[in-house]
């Protein structure tokens, strides 16, 4: 695979194929060029952060967010996600009022969700990389097609996995999601413009419920 981004051994035998395809060297050509001009985040070893973090084989639970935050220093390939020592986000912040809600736990001075990944939980956003201070600005680029292949391949090759589909963008992106072997859970966005109807979902508390119904560990959350 190209340099600038290198998958994992557990998801490099499932995603092999795309990378000969036109949409991805596009896209290869495309964050090329930008690195020669631009500053692009997540920086280039975590880009595949999500992946790195958690293995195919150990998926529990995916969350899908929409693209990088675009500020210095915040983004590290989890969505939702900032690096330690960063303020929480606003919309991290409300995910992590939730919790105290739903399950009782106090809220994390972390934002890092690194101990979510490692447990199960894959941090997909369905844009990769982002253009610093400009939001979105790598959209329609590729990764779309990209994260749509991931997210179909958990959905055919994996059985009861639990999806969180915050806001209409992830929602629309979940549509491939078989949801007869799989448990699909959709609300809004915890973003403060919608946040007074993502507050009350109880995902989480709904996720545990759903693994241990299956004999699979529950998530510390």
């Amino acid at each position: 695979m190209n340099e600038l981004i290198q998958l994992p051994p557990t998801w490099e035998d499932k995603l092999a194929s795309e990378y000969d395809k036109p949409y991805f060297q596009k896209l290869i050509a495309f964050l090329n060029d930008e690195l020669k001009t631009q500053t692009i985040y997540p920086p280039n070893p975590l880009i595949l952060n999500a992946f790195e973090c958690c293995a195919f084989e150990e998926i529990k639970v995916v969350i899908i967010g929409q693209d990088p935050y675009h500020g210095e220093g915040q983004a590290h390939g989890l969505c939702f996600s900032v690096n330690e020592g960063v303020k929480i986000p606003p919309s991290l912040k409300n995910i992590f009022k939730e919790i105290q809600s739903d399950l009782g736990k106090d809220i994390s001075k972390s934002g890092n969700l690194e101990r979510w990944a490692k447990q199960g939980v894959l941090l997909l956003n369905a844009i990769l990389t982002v253009r610093a201070g400009k939001a979105a600005s790598h959209r329609n680029k590729g990764w779309e097609q990209f994260t749509d292949t991931v997210i179909r391949l958990i959905s055919e090759e994996k059985e009861q996995v639990v999806f969180l589909f915050w806001g209409n963008y992830a929602q629309q992106k979940g549509k491939i999601v078989d949801d007869s072997k799989h448990l699909v859970l959709k609300s809004a966005h915890p973003s403060p413009l919608s946040a007074k109807l993502f507050f009350g979902n109880q995902h989480f508390s709904q996720a545990n419920q759903y693994l241990e119904k299956w004999g699979k560990t529950p998530i510390d959350w």
